[in-house]
């Protein structure tokens, strides 16, 4: 059975692109528009892996990741931040909500699923 990744980014046609690398690559993904949607799909459904935009409206990435590390089903699981944003405090504020890695938009497909891999098998 394919590995579930839920992808949360308010870019439709970002959402689309990693949706089509990672079906390629063997992935099963869900899709979020934005961190609350993101949110409420974690609770519908069980995943592998998060992958993460931080700038979104409703609910940002960060906060995403504290909702979600607060759950006890995603205590583990891992996460990663797929953002236009480069700085090191924001990588910092992510790695303390509990972020396992960094990925910086715009992303090479390739590089994604070397590091969805690295992480999920």
């Amino acid at each position: 059975m394919a590995k579930t990744i839920l992808t949360v980014d308010d870019s439709g046609s970002l959402r689309q692109m990693l949706s089509f690398s990672l079906r390629d690559a063997g992935y099963a993904v869900i899709e979020a528009v934005d961190g609350l949607d993101g949110l409420a799909k974690a609770k519908q459904h069980t995943v592998d892996l998060v992958l993460t935009d931080q700038n979104m409206p409703g609910m940002d990435g960060l906060s995403l990741i504290k909702a979600l590390r607060a759950m006890q089903n995603y205590e583990t699981v891992p996460i990663l931040m797929l953002t236009t944003e480069t700085g090191s405090d924001i990588k910092a504020m992510g790695k303390a909500a509990g972020a396992n890695g960094w990925l910086v938009k715009p992303f090479d497909p390739a590089r994604l699923t070397e590091v969805v891999g690295k992480l999920i098998g």
